[in-house]
Formats: structure tokens, C-alpha cells, sequence
């Protein structure tokens, strides 16, 4: 049941050390991270000597359904991922964390983010004679580490590191270390924190707020952090380039109790609204959102427009991946499935919808004439981010630019395509004047086709045969 209105990613990375009841916190922090991938998850463990792995397809409490498979991941180390839903099918050993054996031992590696030199990268490594399990841009890295000529381990990371580009957030382990690592952009978000003689990796906050552990620091953008029974280590790979922080986390990716880029995401997306509101402001009796991601924007809005906020719309958080549809041909099923109008709410009232952002427009369509239904006597939709005219290379699983409403219409033609009676978007200035730039500059690459890292000509193509595998391919 997927929300095509919605961009898919990200991937939720978890690393753990210095606890014997490590893949026990692991599965933790990826249940804090469930909204970052619902197609997989995996932890990988070491007591030093051994690992030990678990991986599968479905949710968190699907890959471990009880304490007894988590009692077999052994030892104080372990790193876990969430995987991201794609529309194709994906390739069974594509399930991180991967796990190489180097010539140092055993090796595990999570990934969030996307290269935009992997094709390259990959066909060179190939022509030399490397053998790919997989058709994830992760493995290369692993490629590249294993080839190193150095003999520290963390100098073989560090000259992977410097040979790849684009958007990465890695957690990794060998059996006695715990390795973390940010691009030199600081595109994605990865932060460190301890708590009772235990070190926790990562992507948000809230993870960490589970296990009420305190957080220490992001770890910097081209930086190599290494834990181990000496603390923490830390290198430079890259220095000196800008940041381009992913400014959609902020706008739908991370949970609003999260800290991400050192912004609490609630405060900014509060900001979103409001700015939303002095922009385009609606005669409206009631301000309502899409739940759950615009929630926030739409108590922004309803603050500074003076509209009341009500809950317009319940969504149903148990539609399974596999819900099975009735056999007659209902349409608009599956928005319906998802969504249900409180019809006492929206009688007979003016309503502004906020919405935090609009890929392909369908469910929105859907959305605005469940609301008409339901008795409401205008529909105003206000949009808490630009319009997304380009597709996204750094971890993002946008559609072809084909397939963007806002690249192929106007705002005006938009708001004629869903039925609404006023469509209106946040300015990309409006953006920008809700964030901080104490760190440095975002990336926003999706709202203005300006992509700030350079992207490979065989990205796009790696891309599309990727998401385009069938389920008999896995």
C-alpha cells in the first residue's frame, strides 16, 4: 500500500558498542527508525571472535519476531539497517547489513545515502576482475576497502572513502571496532551518542531517545569516527567542501522529535507552517492535515493564520505490505484503505489541507474529493515545501522527472488536476528562512534541478534497471 505521493527512502543505520545486550539495542534503535524503510532490516553482531547476522524482508517485529532470535545475535558490537520501499522487486542478498570477509576478518557495513560514482567505480572494479553479490552501490565500497594496498584498517577505509561520491552515511564493523562515517556534503544525517559505558550510532535522534542515551555530537561531514576499547578515534578524509544538507529530512524523511543537521525537525517544520501561512493565507473555518508527516506544518499554519487546527483525516497505521483488496473494483480503494474523513469535522466548512509535499499528485487528487464527500464546502491545499521538479540522486527514491506532476504542470494546472479550490506552495525562499545556516548550506537539488555533487552518467541508468527488477528476478 504505498503512498505515491510520497518520495521512498531512506534508510535507517544503527550502530552499537561496549554492551553484551548490543543487537538487543540495535533492534531498538531500528524501531525508532521504522519510518526510513519498511521494505527490510537486518543486524549483524560480534562478541570479537564470531558474527553473527539476521536479515529478511518486512518490518522491524517481522525480521524478529521474538526474543529468542535476538538472543542468538551475540557479542558487544553490531550494526542493523532499514531498507527503503522501491516499487520493483529487490534482490534478496540487496539486505543490509552486508557482510565481506577481508583479509582482516569479517566485516559488516550499513549504508544510507546513494553514490553518484558507484557506476563507474563498479565497471572499473569489474574489468579487474571483482565478483558483485549484489547490485547495491554498498558493495563497491566494500570492493574498494578489500583491494586497499594500507594496513590499518581505518587507512583502508579512509582511502575508499576518497575515491567515492556522493550522498553516504555508513556504520561498519570489524570484530572488535565500530566504524562511522558522513560524505564530505553532510547530506544525510548520522549522530553519535552514549549512554552506561555504550556507544549508539545513529541516523536520528529519537533512536536514541529510546534507549535514553544522550547525544555527544553528529559526526562531521568527510569524517571517519573508529570505537573501540581505547574510545573514540577520528579522521579527515575531505575537509574543506561545502555542506549540502539534505533539507527533505527536515521537510518529511525524519520523525519530528528528532534532532538532524543540530535542528530539532518539530521546530523547523512548525516554521514551515507558519511561513506557509503569511505567503498564502485562505479563508478557511478550519486548517487540517494529511497525517502524520504534515502534522506539524499544519500546527505552524493554524498558529500564525488564527484558523482553528482539527483532526480532519484518520489515517490507519495497519495496512500491511500485503493487504489484500476486495475483488470488486473500488475506486480510489487504496487512498480510502489509508484514509478516512471525520464528516462531522468537515461539514459545511471552508478547509485548508496542509500537505507537506506532492510527488505525482494521485493520492492528493483522491484526498480533495474524499473531502468534498464528506460534506466540505471548499477545499484549500497549502503545500509546506517547493514544488518537486526534479528527481533525486543522493538517497531519494524519487520518480523520473517524467513522472513529477509539478515538472510536467503548472502550479495552476495542479490545482485544476486535484479539484481544489486554491492550490498554493511554500517559496523556496520561504525554504530557506526556516532553517539555520550556523552549519553550513542544504541541498535542494529536487525543487531547483541544481544538483550540487556532481552525478555520473551511469547513475541514472543503474537506477532504472535496478527498481525495475521483478519478483522473479529475487
Amino acid at each position: 500500500m504505498n503512498n505515491f505521493d510520497k518520495p521512498r527512502s531512506n534508510c535507517g543505520i544503527v550502530g552499537i558498542y561496549g554492551n553484551s545486550d548490543a543487537a538487543r539495542l540495535a533492534y531498538l534503535g531500528l524501531y525508532a527508525l521504522q519510518h526510513r524503510g519498511q521494505e527490510s532490516a537486518g543486524i549483524v553482531s560480534s562478541d570479537g571472535e564470531q558474527f553473527y547476522r539476521r536479515l529478511g524482508p518486512g518490518l522491524v517485529s517481522e525480521v524478529f519476531p521474538n526474543d529468542d532470535v535476538l538472543q542468538k545475535l551475540e557479542g558487544h558490537i553490531a550494526v542493523a539497517h532499514n531498507r527503503y520501499s522501491t516499487t520493483g522487486g529487490t534482490l534478496k542478498q540487496n539486505i543490509q547489513p552486508l557482510l565481506v570477509n577481508l583479509k582482516s576478518g569479517p566485516f559488516a557495513i550499513s549504508h544510507n545515502g546513494n553514490l553518484t560514482n558507484s557506476g563507474e567505480l563498479r565497471e572499473s572494479l569489474v574489468d579487474d576482475g571483482a565478483l558483485f553479490q549484489t547490485t547495491t552501490d554498498t558493495e563497491v565500497i566494500c570492493h574498494l576497502i578489500a583491494r586497499s594496498r594500507e594496513n590499518e584498517l581505518h587507512d583502508k577505509i579512509n582511502g575508499a572513502l576518497r575515491e567515492v561520491k556522493g550522498a553516504y552515511s555508513l556504520v561498519m564493523m570489524s570484530g572488535d571496532r565500530l566504524f562511522a562515517a558522513r560524505d564530505p556534503h553532510g547530506v544525510r544525517p548520522l549522530n553519535i551518542g552514549f549512554s552506561d559505558n555504550t556507544f549508539f550510532v545513529v541516523s536520528e535522534t529519537c533512536a536514541l531517545d529510546l534507549v535514553r542515551a544522550e547525544s555527544i555530537r553528529d559526526v562531521e561531514p568527510g569524517e571517519l569516527v573508529e570505537i573501540s576499547k581505547e574510545g573514540i578515534k577520528s579522521w579527515k578524509f575531505a575537509s574543506g567542501q561545502k555542506r549540502f544538507a539534505c533539507i527533505f529530512e527536515y521537510i518529511y524523511f525524519a520523525r519530528p522529535d528528532s534532532r538532524v543537521f543540530n535542528e530539532n525537525v518539530d521546530k523547523v517544520r512548525r516554521k514551515l507552517g507558519k511561513i506557509l501561512a503569511q505567503e498564502s493565507p485562505a479563508e478557511a473555518d478550519i486548517v487540517i492535515s494529511v497525517p502524520d508527516s504534515s502534522n506539524t506544518a499544519a500546527i505552524g499554519y493554524s498558529r500564525r493564520s488564527g484558523i482553528k487546527i482539527e483532526l480532519g483525516l484518520i489515517r490507519n497505521h495497519y495496512v500491511g505490505r500485503t493487504f489484500i483488496q476486495p475483488k470488486q473494483d473500488f475506486r480510489d480503494f487504496a487512498v480510502r484503505v489509508k484514509f478516512n474523513t471525520v464528516k462531522g469535522v468537515l461539514k459545511d466548512r471552508r478547509v485548508v489541507v496542509v500537505e507537506d509535499s506532492i510527488v505525482r499528485a494521485t493520492t492528493l487528487r483522491q484526498l480533495v474529493s474524499l473531502i468534498k464527500q464528506s460534506g466540505a464546502k471548499e477545499v484549500h491545499v497549502r503545500v509546506s515545501s517547493p514544488p518537486i521538479i526534479s528527481p533525486c540522486y543522493y538517497g531519494m527514491d524519487f520518480p523520473r522527472k517524467e513522472e513529477l506532476v509539478a515538472h510536467r504542470l503548472k502550479v495552476a494546472e495542479i490545482e485544476k488536476y486535484i479539484k481544489c479550490d486554491s492550490l498554493a506552495y511554500l517559496s523556496e525562499q520561504g525554504l530557506l528562512d526556516a532553517v539555520s545556516f550556523d552549519e553550513g548550506g542544504y541541498c535542494t537539488a529536487c525543487f531547483t534541478g541544481e544538483y550540487p555533487i556532481a552525478i555520473e552518467h551511469k547513475i541514472g541508468k543503474f537506477q532504472h534497471e535496478k527498481n525495475n527488477l521483478n519478483d522473479d528476478q529475487e
